[in-house]
């Protein structure tokens, strides 16, 4: 078997929107955002999936609530060492 370019980390997804919805790119640069990134999904399980559809339909919304969920702690613990990183820069 031949690794895809569609085979993906799902929560990759779940950090990209995160990071939309708190703004994120708008306050770090590309490299702390990279940082953040790397940082966050370190804390994370790997959960590789072919298609995000996938997910939609074999995720009960307590599942997908608490991946979420599990996503703003990682990315919080993220970014206060990101951002102290920064400070002693």
């Amino acid at each position: 078997m031949k690794l895809s370019t569609e085979i993906h980390n799902f929560y990759e997804q779940l950090v990209n929107k995160a990071i939309v919805q708190q703004d994120l790119a708008r306050r770090l640069s590309e490299d702390e955002l990279a940082d953040l990134c790397c940082l966050a999904l370190n804390q994370l399980p790997a959960h590789y999936i072919r298609h995000d559809v996938d997910m939609i339909y074999f995720l009960s919304q307590e599942k997908r609530d608490a991946m979420e969920q599990e996503v703003r702690l990682s990315l919080a613990h993220a970014l206060v060492r990101v951002q102290s990183s920064a400070s002693r820069d």
